[in-house]
């Protein structure tokens, strides 16, 4: 079957298993950093966080196409370590904002650091143009992607 397929998506699809498979080792170390009891996973969840400032666990669940009940499984543990807090939603008294807590912010903010300087060296030899056009079209592919 494999013989079938066209060499270019043969080729996308082991880069992409390289690229996952890295993504992987990078984010045990990089969860290790923000927390050693840090699960790989969270690091992405973190980011949403920081990158929202406060969201309901409901928006957050919808962004993230995962489901309420496990979501509110992954932000308990990010509370039992420090990480997150909820606080009322002053709209909705049922509800919750989640948010990053100050320790949180700060762990994240020195993991991302050395994570983004590993990108950046693994990039700083790539012309500006090739760059741009690799963030273009990994946002197009996530996009489009049902992965």
């Amino acid at each position: 079957m494999d013989e079938h397929l066209p060499e270019t998506l043969r080729a996308v699809e082991h880069e992409l298993t390289a690229l996952l498979r890295r993504g992987r080792a990078l984010s045990w170390e990089i969860a290790s950093e923000v927390h050693p009891n840090l699960e790989p996973n969270a690091y992405g969840l973190l980011l949403w966080l920081r990158r929202a400032g406060s969201v309901r666990l409901t928006d957050l669940a919808a962004r993230l196409g995962i489901g309420k009940g496990t979501l509110s499984r992954q932000i308990n543990r990010l509370e039992l370590l420090g990480l997150v807090r909820r606080d009322p939603d002053p709209g909705d008294r049922r509800a919750f904002q989640l948010s990053l807590t100050e320790e949180g912010t700060r762990r994240f903010d020195a993991a991302r650091t050395s994570r983004l300087g590993q990108i950046r060296r693994t990039l700083e030899s790539w012309p500006q143009e090739d760059i741009d056009d690799f963030a273009r079209l990994l946002r197009q592919f996530n996009e489009s992607s049902a992965l």
